[in-house]
């Protein structure tokens, strides 16, 4: 008797730690992860986002699978045995799809570079592809140590982000990290602001940091959120230096935001090390 149930023991271990068949992604950061280390045939459907060329960094790998528009019933009707989703998937589909006995995984959203290795490792056991894990995490440990490496002689400088509607990233985002990884003070947490956050166009002018925008997602549409972009005085601040980012490469936390690091120091190759730092920031209006 004791051996039987040994041997049940066992045989539920194997059964638990048994590789997923058919994963479905609804989030377009859970597409990319698992895009990275599963194996083939494993992941079945991504999200739309993740065929879209300037949200996302696989588009031609995505292009090749299904594409889901992260309803409930559409992946219901997948017949999935893992779903991934983020915290910015609708509560109630993930509600849905458990009360449905689907097994969902659900990835908190990056905010730090040391959220990233930690959410490789996750994705990589969830699929049952560890090492393929290992080796992903090394590879993008070993890349950002390299972009720290470059920005170390850099002086230090204040920057910013300056999105549409005036919108910036302060403390306690990935961008941020991003900044910060590249040599750079976050103008925004110096205000005090943190997430994602307004910043008046007359607190950036009168801050006067690098200003850093983005090829955003949205893909070159316009409306009046953009007319913030187009200001002279933006323009005058543009014209003593900044840069442009790929939203693509940090909008997820993946090894992919090493190339907006790259863009950053790239951007201050010019710089003398030992120039003046640029006065403290002051609060908003």
């Amino acid at each position: 008797m004791r051996k039987a149930a040994v041997a049940l023991l066992c045989l539920f271990a194997a059964a638990a730690q048994a590789a997923p068949a058919r994963v479905v992604s609804v989030n377009l950061c859970t597409d990319q992860l698992a895009m990275l280390l599963a194996a083939p045939g494993q992941l079945v459907s991504v999200s739309t986002w993740a065929a879209r060329p300037e949200a996302s960094n696989m588009a031609d790998q995505a292009s090749a699978l299904h594409l889901n528009g992260a309803s409930a019933e559409e992946v219901f009707a997948l017949a999935p045995d893992l779903v991934l989703a983020s915290d910015f998937t609708r509560a109630d589909t993930v509600a849905l799809l458990r009360r449905l006995g689907l097994r969902v995984a659900v990835f908190p959203f990056a905010r730090r570079l040391e959220d990233i290795p930690e959410q490789l490792s996750r994705m990589g056991a969830l699929l049952g592809r560890e090492a393929e894990a290992a080796v992903t995490v090394a590879s993008f440990e070993a890349a950002l140590a390299g972009a720290r490496a470059r920005a170390a002689g850099l002086p230090a400088r204040q920057a910013a982000y300056y999105y549409p509607n005036t919108y910036t990233s302060g403390a306690d985002t990935l961008a941020d990290a991003v900044l910060r990884a590249a040599g750079l003070q976050n103008a925004a947490a110096a205000m005090g602001l943190s997430g994602a956050a307004r910043l008046p166009l007359e607190s950036l002018v009168r801050a006067a940091p690098m200003v850093i925008e983005t090829r955003h997602i949205s893909a070159g549409r316009r409306g009046r959120a953009y007319e913030s972009l187009a200001h002279p005085a933006l323009a005058a601040l543009r014209a003593r230096g900044g840069a442009t980012v790929e939203e693509r490469r940090q909008v997820c936390g993946a090894p992919f935001v090493v190339a907006a690091i790259d863009a950053l120091i790239d951007a201050r190759a010019g710089e003398t090390p030992g120039a003046a730092i640029p006065p403290p920031a002051q609060a908003p209006l």
